[in-house]
């Protein structure tokens, strides 16, 4: 092999450590395992994308997980990688194989933008979510009212059978904070959201009345940050960060913009955001004050 070394090859425990984060997970451990064999082997991306009648940019996308792969692209790979040991270049297959596999949030890609069902995916791999809201409430605990008159704000010339397709999502998507080994969610929402009348004052009591009630789970945490808070932490709008239970899959970083989103894993951003949500952490009221801040929003209604 051109880097003189031999690849040091995934064992067959180590690929399916994965297997149960759901397939858009399974994309990235593959590409993260791939990448690390190509560059062991000493392949450039422009070489392996020529092994597979491709591009370079096709191998990048592979290797971040953005695209899912045949299964002769991935065995090509492995021989250009030097992988020629039967038991490797199977769960290597049968990984590709499962890291195709829709999962159950392609039935609405009619409802959302393609840049977003790669977030839905990484949602329900996610064993926590950390999050800052600075307009509304996050999607994961807004209630249907809520949902369809954000929805409805935001496209006011969708259909009404699409508004409701996409309310659905919404409500799919909050399974997993009640699944058998739910989602943590720990955000951290501006003020200022839980008194933005969306869908007018009943809508708002029964949302506020909503999240104080998800606030009994063990694995919610709100906490509430003063508006009064000028040039607070996160000054620059709302963001998550998305961890995963397989140890060598990196945290993500969501940024959602008006027509696409920003993922960024690379440590030092993902670092820097880290840093911004302990500050906000600190900066905003305890969780055991949340109880408390809602009960006197509710009143004020």
């Amino acid at each position: 092999m051109a880097g003189g070394q031999p690849a040091r090859v995934p064992s067959v425990a180590e690929l399916g450590a994965a297997v149960d984060g759901g397939p858009t997970v399974l994309r990235i451990a593959l590409g993260a395992r791939l990448r690390l064999l190509r560059e062991a082997a000493g392949v450039t991306p422009k070489d392996a994308g020529y092994a597979i009648r491709a591009s370079h940019a096709k191998i990048s996308r592979l290797e971040l997980g953005r695209v899912g792969s045949k299964q002769r692209d991935i065995a090509d790979l492995l021989t250009l990688y030097g992988v020629h040991d039967e038991d490797a270049r199977r769960a290597f297959l049968d990984l590709a194989r499962q890291a195709n596999t829709p999962g159950w949030w392609h039935r609405y890609s009619d409802a959302m933008p393609s840049w977003f069902e790669l977030y839905v995916g990484l949602e329900q791999a996610a064993t926590l979510i950390r999050a800052h809201e600075v307009q509304f409430v996050p999607g994961l605990v807004q209630t249907a009212d809520f949902a369809r008159a954000l929805i409805s704000t935001w496209s006011p010339d969708l259909p009404e059978e699409e508004v409701e397709r996409r309310v659905d999502l919404r409500l799919r998507r909050q399974t997993v904070l009640t699944r058998p080994e739910p989602l943590r969610l720990w955000a951290v929402v501006d003020e200022a959201a839980l008194h933005r009348p969306v869908g007018g004052r009943q809508v708002l009591r029964a949302q506020l009345a909503h999240l104080a009630e998800l606030l009994d789970l063990p694995n919610v945490t709100v906490q509430v940050l003063d508006d009064r808070s000028v040039g607070h932490a996160a000054a620059n709008g709302p963001f998550n960060i998305l961890r995963f239970a397989a140890p060598d899959l990196p945290d993500v970083v969501y940024l959602e913009q008006l027509t696409s989103a920003l993922y960024l894993d690379k440590r030092a951003d993902v670092d820097r955001y880290a840093l911004t949500m302990n500050r906000l952490v600190v900066e905003a009221d305890t969780p055991e004050r949340t109880q408390d801040i809602l009960a006197g929003i509710l009143r004020s209604l």
